[in-house]
């Protein structure tokens, strides 16, 4: 029998360029890039159509690392014997957290009314949780974790 969870919370980053747009952005900077390389080469700078190539190239990298990144899951568990951190990437998932809930502590750090950095804690160990979130998110993501955690100790006893 597996424990009660009383969180199982899935926090993706939010992306907001779908695979469509990239594909209508990359369209967009070819098609620039060549009515200017073009241009360039009309003039005799034969050399710039090169590095306008590698900036294409450097875009592409760029937007393919960010959908990469957007892949990570950062999964938070609280049972009544353990609270679990993971990153899950397609099937890889490594565990980044483990404590037991009764001796877990919530950090959660603010500035201006804005929560800036949420940490779980245990004897001196921390690590940064929800780090996807918008600030606001995160503080209700901390209340919500806060409470979890609270109604796994009243478990145990």
């Amino acid at each position: 029998m597996s424990p009660t969870l009383y969180m199982d919370a899935e926090i993706t980053p939010n992306r907001s360029l779908s695979q469509r747009g990239f594909i209508v952005l990359i369209g967009v900077i070819t098609t620039l890039n060549c009515i200017s390389a073009a241009v360039f080469i009309a003039m005799g700078a034969h050399w710039v159509p090169v590095f306008l190539g590698l900036d294409l190239a450097a875009v592409i990298v760029a937007f393919l690392a960010s959908f990469r990144a957007a892949r990570q899951v950062e999964r938070v568990r609280v049972s009544a014997g353990h609270v679990r951190v993971t990153h899950e990437i397609r099937e890889q998932v490594r565990l980044v957290w483990e404590s037991p809930t009764a001796f877990t502590r919530i950090a959660l750090e603010t500035e201006d009314d804005r929560a800036v950095e949420l940490r779980l804690a245990l004897s001196g160990r921390e690590v940064a949780v929800a780090q996807a979130l918008s600030p606001s998110e995160r503080a209700q993501f901390a209340v919500a974790l806060e409470q979890a955690i609270r109604k796994a100790r009243m478990e145990r006893g």
